[in-house]
């Protein structure tokens, strides 16, 4: 890797590598499902919504076995911090960021005491560098100042940080401390409202009708999957309804490209055309940092 953190290209795969290994849902079987429901689950009862919610989370962890938060972080704190400065930017520059931040800030009171200047040099590719720098410096200082440097393993003691709402602290509390929530991103809210989980825009309100759906042992799990369909599959403009693992179950079938082939060419990241190595290692359970350790890009 190079010192800015940027991978390289990823291998080419063979030309003979099988597609990545997708359930595939031949389209008169989800034009049929989304009809026996009603556009958006108006139809379903509660029972038959939580039924339905509960095997789409099976059929994506099927789809997505290696799905984790795609934030590099070794403790805590890293967690904590990397979040924050995901805001409005990918994860994948987070992590090409965050290796020098912490090398050379690795604990809250190093940061806090960390002159502006050179924090600012080191988030300026993330944009906003200057508010975010701020941000993560108060956040530094709450954190030695009110909890001898260590983080809180609340949602109230997270989110009373500067810096620091129920999307954060979900995501701090659900993979730096094993406690369940669900991380209502834009990703999540929106396939949230196509799968019919909810018909509701604000994301506290997203995230009661979702939890009412599934047992509190699934909810982490749940966000990374959706997300990783999100990015990779349910897109926001175009979503590639016809490679669609779900689609039988999605009342929102039909929303994007059901043609297989077209939809196919819409795929992302590791699903992409292209990228069946590096959908292989992740199956093969290769974690991030393995992956561009080897050459493989990571970005969309």
């Amino acid at each position: 890797m190079s010192p800015t953190g940027s991978a390289p290209q990823t291998p080419s795969a063979p030309v003979d590598a099988p597609g990545p290994s997708i359930r595939r849902v031949p389209e008169d079987k989800a034009r049929a499902g989304v009809a026996g429901r009603g556009r958006r689950g108006q139809e379903e009862t509660q029972t038959g919504r939580v039924r339905r919610a509960r095997r789409i989370n099976r059929i994506l962890a099927e789809t997505y076995p290696y799905a984790v938060a795609e934030l590099d972080f070794d403790s805590p704190f890293q967690l904590l911090v990397a979040t924050v400065l995901s805001a409005q930017t990918t994860d994948v520059k987070v992590n090409a960021v965050t290796p020098g931040l912490f090398a050379a800030y690795p604990t809250p009171q190093d940061l806090a005491q960390a002159p502006h200047e050179a924090v600012e040099e080191i988030v300026r590719p993330l944009g906003f560098y200057r508010a975010k720098t701020r941000s993560i410096i108060a956040l530094a200082d709450r954190l030695v100042d009110e909890h001898d440097g260590e983080v809180p393993d609340t949602l109230e003691g997270l989110t009373a940080l500067p810096g620091v709402g129920r999307k954060t602290a979900f995501v701090v509390l659900g993979n730096a401390f094993g406690r369940p929530g669900l991380t209502v991103d834009t990703h999540f809210g929106r396939l949230a409202r196509r799968f019919g989980f909810t018909e509701q825009e604000d994301p506290v309100k997203v995230e009661h009708d979702v939890a009412a759906l599934f047992p509190p042992k699934d909810w982490t799990m749940l966000s990374h999957r959706l997300i990783y369909h999100g990015r990779r599959i349910c897109h926001a403009r175009r979503p590639a309804c016809g490679v669609c693992p779900v689609a039988d179950l999605c009342p929102s079938y039909g929303a994007g490209e059901t043609d297989p082939e077209a939809a196919a060419r819409l795929l992302k990241y590791e699903f992409a055309p292209g990228r069946e190595q590096l959908h292989r290692r992740f199956l093969e359970g290769a974690t991030r940092r393995q992956l561009r350790a080897e050459g493989y890009g990571l970005g969309a």
